[in-house]
């Protein structure tokens, strides 16, 4: 990252050490089950969502906190190595760094339970201290596994871009959702954040998009199914490229730091999907959130073969 330019991609938001083990089935409520795998790797929705974008080769900044523990020394110079600029993530005294619990099954589904840590210490104070880089990215990438008020503040700061993707999902203001530019949701996460339920059918869902009056555009994950995305009024279909799914826990997350790659080079909003369901699709080859997170070279030639 040059300094005269600072980061094209800033991110305001979380970063775990992810506790993920494989299992045969999902347990049911009071069962006990054997694992097949176990691992540790870098997660959380913010440093899913940097390290995709840095691995797509944009100059990325990463605005949060971790904790005074070897977890955290852990999970910022993974970071680093990634290429993301971490000067903002800082320690928390007397906090841990988030964790992820997460469970895996023989058909790639899987369910997650997250110990914020110091993730929930993150403060509109802390954004505001990055405000010059916010202010000058060309994109600017929230989420909701830290505190509301700094990603209000994020996105008050933004000049570029706001792209928000409000996970785990709450109902939200009017005022903030004014401030976002493209709306990243799943179809869970849609009906909780505008209280229009999500439909199957893509002409059921342009009525639904249509009646939240969201001013930004509004980008619908649908899984293996790709994404719906709302521009301009018009709502497109994006499939995606059928691969052999081993793990899907990064893939939204892939899609959001991929989707803002593209963005920040410039894309327009529907080919940025096109280029993020390819780049989501290839994350889940491999367990764990970012293992099997794309180079610019795999997703140019899995998007060339989807076009075919």
């Amino acid at each position: 990252m040059s300094p005269e330019t600072g980061p094209e991609i800033v991110v305001i938001g979380s970063v775990n050490l992810d506790l993920v083990v494989t299992v045969p089935a999902l347990p049911q409520p009071g069962e006990t089950v054997l694992a097949t795998s176990y691992d540790e790797f870098v997660g959380g929705k913010g440093s899913n969502q940097a390290i995709a974008a840095a691995r797509l080769g944009r100059d990325v900044a990463f605005v949060g906190r971790i904790g005074d523990d070897a977890a955290g020394t852990a999970v910022r110079a993974a970071l680093a190595d990634e290429g993301v600029d971490v000067a903002r993530l800082s320690p928390t005294p007397g906090e841990k760094t988030g964790r992820a619990f997460v469970q895996v099954d023989e058909r790639a589904e899987n369910s997650i339970i997250v110990a914020s840590g110091a993730n929930s210490r993150l403060s509109a104070d802390d954004v505001d201290g990055a405000a010059p880089c916010v202010r000058d990215a060309a994109v600017v990438v929230a989420q909701l596994e830290v505190p509301l008020d700094a990603v209000r503040a994020a996105a008050r700061l933004a000049h570029g871009t706001f792209v928000f993707n409000p996970a785990p999902a709450r109902r939200l203001d009017p005022e903030l959702l004014g401030l976002v530019d493209v709306l990243v949701v799943n179809q869970g996460e849609f009906e909780v954040v505008t209280g229009e339920p999500a439909a199957e059918d893509a002409a059921s869902m342009r009525v639904a998009v249509a009646r939240t009056d969201l001013p930004g555009s509004v980008v619908v994950t649908l899984g293996a199914r790709g994404a719906l995305v709302w521009h301009d009024g018009e709502l497109h279909s994006v499939p995606a490229p059928v691969v052999e799914a081993v793990d899907t826990t990064g893939a939204g997350d892939t899609f959001v730091g991929a989707l803002a790659d593209a963005l920040a080079r410039g894309e327009a909003l529907l080919d940025a999907a096109r280029w993020a369901v390819c780049a989501a699709s290839l994350s889940t080859l491999s367990l764990g959130a970012t293992t099997a997170m794309p180079r610019s070279a795999q997703v140019a030639e899995l998007r060339a073969l989807s076009a075919s």
